[in-house]
């Protein structure tokens, strides 16, 4: 399980990005890139990791389902995700 921190870190990368991304996008139009580095940091969409949405964990992120692959092969082998066999692992 991921630090509560971390994650809450997340969530903050995603609302700075949506509350400037009007304003980088009219920045960038403009080609005035001292402008953009004065906006956050961690409002560039770059900034932000994909993250298991059970677990949180960042690492190992498969992003088809959404989810890390360790929670994926637990799922998996519980048969909660359909369509899967596990084969040898």
């Amino acid at each position: 399980m991921a630090k509560e921190s971390m994650v809450a870190r997340e969530v903050k990368r995603v609302r700075l990005a949506e509350k400037y991304a009007s304003r980088r996008a009219k920045l960038k139009a403009e080609g005035d890139y001292i402008g953009l580095s004065r906006l956050p940091r961690n409002s560039n969409p770059n900034r932000q990791h994909n993250r298991c949405k059970l677990t949180g964990r960042s690492r190992g992120y498969m992003r088809q389902f959404g989810i890390s692959r360790i929670t994926f092969r637990e799922m998996a082998s519980f048969g909660l995700i359909p369509g899967v066999k596990k084969a040898s692992w």
